[in-house]
């Protein structure tokens, strides 16, 4: 099979494109950084790199056009790229962490899906899998833009599961909660080591290997089943009790 990810460089797209090569698919993998793409294409066989922001929708839709003969015919996209900027109250956030996060995980996110669709319908084969998250069904303190874009995902996989009826294209969301060891939380916090180290410290959190497992499961299932969605959260995360705030309000 041929397999795009995107967010290709490092935690859980390069865990994914490393899982999938294991077993001899050929890989596309889409990342600014170029350096970082290059190495993974020495770690793995037939690794094909796009070094291009996913927002450049210009960008995408020339690589797309240039894909070698032997990397046209895409049978999963692994809609990985996306991202959270802060963690602060909405009334503290800075707009243009929103803007950003709207950009990346659900403009880009939809381009590319866009983009891809259409071949996969006309073959009558495929699967797009998103990345989502448990934020997008469960709101937490300063989850406000992250969250919404999250279960924006979500909807968007089921909505496109409505519209793909069918076609025997197969779509999945797939949902982590707490997870470590990938650029996420240090993206999130804007380089602040402590808090990331803090947040994780003892939480026996979910890995990047973890997801590429739950990815690579799902892709490879008989053709005539479709996991809708996947919530998966480490054993030592679970459900907090709803919130009370306890004041004397205004009449």
């Amino acid at each position: 099979m041929v397999v795009f990810i995107t967010g290709a460089s490092a935690g859980f797209g390069r865990a994914i494109a490393k899982r999938f090569a294991q077993e001899g698919h050929r890989i596309i993998a889409l990342a600014r950084r170029k350096e970082r793409l290059e190495s993974l294409q020495k770690e793995i066989k037939e690794c094909f790199i796009i070094p291009c922001d996913i927002c450049n929708r210009e960008g995408l839709e020339y690589h797309l056009s240039s894909l070698p003969k032997d990397y046209q015919n895409i049978d999963i996209l692994v809609n990985n790229a996306g991202l959270a900027l802060g963690l602060e109250s909405a009334d503290k956030c800075d707009f243009a962490d929103w803007v950003q996060m709207i950009e990346v995980n659900i403009k880009a996110l939809t381009s590319i899906t866009h983009l891809i669709l259409p071949q996969m319908v006309k073959r009558r084969s495929g699967h797009i899998i998103t990345l989502g998250s448990i934020a997008g069904t469960y709101p937490y303190p300063g989850g406000n833009v992250y969250g919404a874009s999250k279960a924006f995902v979500r909807q968007f996989v089921l909505n496109l599961r409505a519209d793909l009826a069918g076609t025997c294209v197969r779509v999945t969301d797939i949902e982590p909660g707490l997870a470590s060891d990938s650029e996420f939380s240090l993206v999130r916090f804007k380089g602040d080591m402590q808090k990331v180290e803090s947040l994780y410290k003892d939480s026996n959190a979910l890995k990047p290997e973890d997801i590429a497992e739950a990815i690579y499961w799902v892709t490879t299932l008989p053709k005539h089943i479709n996991i809708n969605t996947l919530e998966l959260m480490p054993t030592s995360q679970s459900f907090a009790a709803l919130n009370v705030w306890r004041e004397n309000y205004p009449q």
